[in-house]
Parts: C-alpha cells; sequence; structure tokens
C-alpha cells in the first residue's frame, strides 16, 4: 500500500510540473505558416544562455485560424502551449 501512494504521489507531481510547463510563455521566431493544416512552426528563443546566437530547435504546432492570420513567417512571438493527446497547440500568441 505505501508503494501504491509513493507511485502515485510521483505520477502527480509529473503531472502538475507539466501543466506548469505549458502555462509558461515562451518566445521565438515564426519560420513557416501553413494555413491549410492549421499549424505554425517556431523556433524557440535558447534561453538562459549569454550570448548564444543559435536558437532552439523548430517545432510545429496546432492554432486556430485567427491566430495564424495575425502573424508572418520571420515575426518574433510569444506565445503559450497545451499538449492534449499529444498534440500542441498554441493558446496564446503575440507578436512581440
Amino acid at each position: 500500500m505505501r508503494l501504491a501512494k509513493t507511485i502515485l504521489a510521483g505520477s502527480m507531481l509529473m503531472v502538475i510540473s507539466s501543466v506548469t510547463l505549458a502555462q509558461q510563455a515562451l518566445t521565438g521566431m515564426v519560420t513557416t505558416i501553413d494555413r491549410i493544416s492549421g499549424t505554425i512552426a517556431i523556433q524557440q528563443t535558447q534561453g538562459g544562455t549569454v550570448g548564444a546566437s543559435t536558437g532552439g530547435a523548430t517545432e510545429q504546432f496546432k492554432a486556430q485560424e485567427s491566430m495564424l492570420n495575425t502573424v508572418h513567417a520571420g515575426d518574433k512571438v510569444t506565445f503559450s502551449v497545451s499538449e492534449t493527446g499529444g498534440t500542441k497547440t498554441i493558446t496564446k500568441l503575440e507578436k512581440q
């Protein structure tokens, strides 16, 4: 019984930490927009490294059509992401 409680507590901590990460504001640059499939590719800005000239990895996100129409490739953006069922969806997108 003690082992089951420990495992449950550990999994709850993982869920809570992943929800917290999803709510953080991320920054990056829009690389491509695919309005047909409703996706946007953003190269995330690498944070916490002074003097780094290379950006982070480019990731594809689902987004609402209204969000896709407000930005263009090359725009620097601040965004928030949620993940449901393995699909990352942008919940907030603002041009910097």
